[in-house]
């Protein structure tokens, strides 16, 4: 993924679409997003990467999971190593204190401090057992964190015995939301926040859910054919 997030979230690989047809029809802007730059490709030795996510100054930061690292790009597009090991961190996404909130694939949501290099496990486990292998994030405006728990890298048997997606409130409190998607994965709140977006990779559709209050919602439904 040379553009750091086609491979986790259809939403952006959609967006990265119209960005790169855009840019070869010479079209200036497309409509809800914006005015179109010139697509460039920064690096092409990577592994598998994942989980693009900006710190608000300047630097980008994105997971490759096979190597267990996560880099830095910073404005004049230099390279570095912000993180390793990652345990295998996958998505990426920073709250407003600024602190790197990642989906560890080894089991576990954790927050890092990258300026003194505190790592804190925000969830570990649910119901006693390790989660499988923590996809996807999103913060809500409140602190609040919705994220996914399919099984790629789990161990096996899976150590929640099901694939699902959660909500860890600020105050630390988990919920299960869902466990009835097939290997939910991407994870992302509409701009209002009224609705969850979840993306299963082995379904068609992609499901809505409307979010009556920060980690409560209602019943899902399909809204995007493959």
């Amino acid at each position: 993924m040379m553009t750091f997030r086609s491979f986790l979230h259809p939403i952006f690989s959609l967006v990265l679409l119209w960005l790169v047809a855009a840019t070869a029809l010479g079209v200036d802007s497309i409509p809800g997003i914006g005015p179109v730059g010139e697509v460039t490709q920064l690096q092409t030795d990577m592994k598998f990467t994942e989980g693009p996510a900006s710190d608000g100054k300047s630097n980008l930061y994105f997971a490759d999971i096979p190597a267990n690292r996560v880099y830095r790009v910073d404005v004049a597009h230099q390279l570095s190593v912000a993180l390793e090991p990652s345990n295998h961190a996958n998505g990426l996404m920073f709250d407003k204190a600024g602190r790197m909130i990642t989906c560890e694939m080894d089991g576990a949501l954790v927050a890092h401090n990258l300026n003194s290099d505190d790592r804190i496990v925000l969830t570990g486990e649910y119901g006693g057992k390790r989660y499988n292998a923590p996809n996807d994030l999103v913060v809500d405006r409140r602190g609040g964190i919705y994220f996914t728990d399919p099984r790629f890298r789990s161990p096996d048997p899976w150590p929640q015995g099901k694939e699902a997606f959660y909500y860890r409130r600020p105050d630390g409190v988990v919920t299960r939301l869902g466990d009835n998607p097939k290997a939910p994965n991407g994870i992302i709140l509409s701009t209002d926040e009224k609705t969850l977006y979840v993306i299963p990779s082995l379904q068609k559709e992609m499901m809505a859910y409307p979010v009556e209050e920060p980690g409560i919602i209602g019943e899902g439904k399909g809204v995007l054919h493959a």
